[in-house]
């Protein structure tokens, strides 16, 4: 083997194991024998925590060197950068140990159980702000915690984009008991989602169910570019194109000072 080849293969080797952006895989008890996988990045000048929950199946297979099986190319995922660029210190949530993936689990006792458990552990790292950041079916997660776990267990805030409006495979985001959420609430949508289950014409039946609420806003977001399965991450559906503009609008409303 020549000593180019040689050591292309070591630096191939190093970047799969070397973690990214510093990085850390953290495992932590949930429920009795399980545990929840994390992918943790501390912001130098941390001001809030933001747990993002993936769309699509969930099941994002972190490896213990912080490479993913799955889901790299989702909006939250790969915009983890954008989130650290502002200040917000990240926590990405693969499935359960017990678990592949989260499809069919996202509103079950057993998630609600795992998620105020990650809560409770950034809590614990830090006194800042805990907030909910769910896109897709991710927003099922996210809104399903956000109406059961109220404080001290529960999220400071909460941010739902590309959220779940109608749902021939289980309850979508309206149809949940939105009265009883009690936190600041952001609602970032794109005007051209194609996706089946988020058009943006069905955004009033979840925009009417906040009212309630002192702070609550919808973000309507415009232009980017769309590639692909309307579904999927490089469509409108994922911000393709506005990654670092919506995370620093997302980010400007959680650091509010009225927050």
């Amino acid at each position: 083997m020549n000593r180019s080849l040689s050591t292309l293969i070591a630096l191939f080797c190093f970047c799969l194991a070397a973690p990214t952006r510093g990085e850390e895989v953290v495992d932590i008890p949930t429920r009795p024998g399980v545990s929840q996988r994390l992918l943790v990045a501390k912001a130098a000048v941390p001001r809030a925590t933001v747990i993002l929950l993936a769309g699509g199946h969930g099941g994002l297979g972190i490896f213990a060197n912080g490479s993913l099986k799955w889901g790299d190319g989702n909006f939250l995922i790969r915009s983890r950068p954008y989130f650290l660029e502002q200040g917000l210190t990240t926590i990405v949530v693969d499935a359960p140990s017990d678990r592949p993936n989260l499809a069919g689990f996202r509103q079950t006792p057993e998630h609600l159980a795992d998620i105020k458990a990650v809560i409770a552990w950034a809590r614990q790292q830090d006194k800042h702000p805990v907030w909910l950041v769910g896109t897709s079916r991710g927003t099922q997660s996210a809104a399903f915690v956000a109406t059961q776990a109220h404080a001290p267990e529960g999220p400071d805030g909460l941010v739902l984009t590309s959220t779940i409006l109608t749902d021939n495979k289980g309850r979508p985001v309206p149809a949940m008991p939105l009265e009883q959420l009690s936190v600041p609430t952001l609602v970032v949508h794109h005007e051209e989602d194609g996706c089946s289950h988020c058009r943006y014409a069905d955004i009033g039946s979840l925009s009417s169910k906040l009212t309630h609420l002192p702070h609550q806003q919808l973000l309507t977001i415009r232009g980017g570019t769309s590639r692909g399965d309307p579904c999927e991450a490089y469509a409108y559906h994922g911000f393709n194109g506005l990654e670092r503009e919506v995370v620093a609008q997302i980010a400007d409303w959680i650091l509010a000072p009225s927050r």
